[in-house]
């Protein structure tokens, strides 16, 4: 079998922490092969440099998946192209920096398929993410039986589709962006796992990581707000996949959470 953490969205300084400080010990604790973390709001809360990109592989992330917030830093066009270790959504248009899906290694040399694609529902009106996960699907099927998708998507219904029109041909359906933790992880018939939302990994005391009082702001006077990520405690949020390299199939999904001690 093979183990993999998927880590919900890293939201600035202090989501860094917390996979600064966390991830060594889960590693070693289930004997995590793979990691791969959501890393579109890891710099300030919007969007990804190179330097903090560094950082969170330094942490012994070895992919970062992005989303919506892929381009918010524009320093990313410099690099993106040369750094195979980042994967933005494939159903951008043709021609766009990057890459949506490759192959890599875990620690025990298992070849582990990663897709990152973005939703349409209240999001950008990119390519249909089924039909590209199609195309993608028949490409990685030649090099692995073992394929993780990242759907960085708003809406729990399309997160939902994706998953039932992808159970039995992937190995898991990982919802992102909505940084909360959602309960309804399982295992898909077919051996796909699945959850809705990955969570969040970063301030605990926040709004979805924007500090309290700018969202109340917001939401009282319905003006134009500066959002600033909260400080405070951390908390990392994440799923464990247990797969079975043969068949490619998940046989579990476990969420995983833990909290800053202050």
């Amino acid at each position: 079998m093979v183990r993999l953490l998927m880590i919900g969205d890293v939201v600035g300084r202090p989501g860094r922490r917390a996979c600064r400080v966390e991830l060594g010990p889960l590693v070693r604790e289930y004997g995590v092969e793979l990691v791969i973390a959501n890393g579109e709001n890891a710099a300030g809360g919007n969007g990804l440099t190179r330097e903090v990109a560094q950082e969170l592989f330094a942490c012994g992330i070895d992919v970062l998946t992005m989303g919506n917030h892929v381009w918010d830093k524009r320093e990313i066009l410099q690099f993106i192209d040369e750094e195979r270790r980042i994967v933005r959504p494939a159903n951008y248009p043709p021609g766009t920096p990057g890459v949506g899906y490759a192959c890599y290694r875990t620690r025990t040399d298992q070849k582990v398929g990663v897709v990152n694609l973005s939703g349409r529902v209240y999001l950008a009106d990119l390519e249909c993410p089924f039909r590209t996960a199609d195309a993608i699907i028949t490409e990685l099927g030649r090099h692995t039986k073992l394929i993780i998708v990242d759907f960085h998507a708003e809406a729990t219904s399309e997160k939902m589709a994706l998953g039932w029109y992808l159970a039995g041909r992937v190995s898991a359906v990982l919802g992102t962006h909505t940084h909360v933790q959602t309960a309804d992880e399982r295992v898909l018939p077919g051996g796909t796992a699945y959850i809705s939302d990955v969570g969040m990994t970063g301030p605990r005391d926040s709004v979805i990581g924007v500090k309290t009082e700018n969202v109340i702001r917001k939401f009282l006077t319905q003006m134009p707000t500066s959002f600033q990520v909260a400080a405070g405690p951390y908390q990392l949020n994440a799923v464990l996949l247990t797969l079975d390299p043969v068949s490619g199939q998940a046989l579990d999904i476990e969420r995983l959470q833990r909290i800053e001690q202050v």
